[in-house]
């Protein structure tokens, strides 16, 4: 079973002319072409048209997914990596929409904000056992005293920090620079003071991350998905693993 272009066009919520302009950058081909020209797309094409519109979602532009698709040819294990994650934002997502509510209901009610209360699915205990094992348990401990001694102000301020440092990073992965470049460093530069700034990261403090811990870190990104996802994907997670060992190697 097949279906035409203006089909899938109205199915997936896009335009013919986008799916087009897919098949000419060799992200979509159509699965056969009628004697009237137009355009069909099978099963198969639906599946990788799915993969397409999530990586979209995830902030890639069309040469990252490209790279992408190529990497990942297994689309079983690829769909599945994707609903994971999903499944791990929606919980996040969740979490976060619950906090916000509270905190209109209480701003609202005239009651006194409670700021232990605020942050539910913004925090990082998530990965406790996951950094306990990698890194040790003083390594969290001393991180987690520090989150939760800062006030809701300061929290609100690291985590926008957070977020603007990984729209650079998938900015400059899709922008084609060099990972070893100077606005490659640069960004590498902003990571590792970003680090240096968390107590209980390894030899923290002045001196910076270990070159292990910062090398270590980038690989990590790599290898897990839900890492990798905070970078548009593999491909960003590859840009930005290379560019924290270019940086390591220079200056650690």
């Amino acid at each position: 079973m097949d279906w035409s272009i203006q089909d899938i066009a109205r199915l997936a919520n896009t335009t013919s002319r986008t799916l087009r302009h897919y098949g000419e950058r060799g992200l979509l081909k159509p699965s056969r072409i009628g004697s009237n020209g137009y355009r069909y797309y099978d099963e198969r094409a639906l599946v990788r048209l799915q993969r397409i519109l999530m990586l979209r979602e995830l902030g890639l532009g069309l040469p990252a997914i490209g790279e992408v698709l190529e990497h990942e040819a297994d689309e079983g294990r690829a769909l599945l990596s994707h609903l994971n994650w999903l499944k791990q934002e929606q919980e996040r997502l969740g979490r976060q929409i619950q906090s916000v509510e509270n905190t209109i209901v209480t701003m609202e009610g005239g009651e006194q904000l409670m700021a232990e209360n605020m942050f539910d699915g913004f925090d990082h205990t998530q990965y406790k056992e996951e950094v306990e094992e990698r890194w040790g348990k003083d390594a969290y401990a001393k991180s987690d005293a520090w989150w939760r001694g800062m006030s809701a102000e300061e929290k609100s301020a690291w985590l926008e920090t957070q977020k603007q440092l990984g729209t650079d990073w998938i900015e400059a992965a899709q922008s084609g620079i060099a990972p070893d470049g100077d606005e490659a460093q640069a960004l590498a530069q902003r990571r590792f003071d970003w680090l240096r700034g968390i107590p209980g990261t390894p030899e923290g403090g002045a001196h910076g991350p270990t070159k292990e811990y910062f090398v270590g870190l980038g690989e990590m990104y790599v290898a897990d998905d839900r890492f990798a996802a905070n970078y548009g994907g593999p491909f960003g997670a590859e840009f930005v693993r290379d560019a924290m060992k270019a940086y390591a190697d220079r200056n650690r």
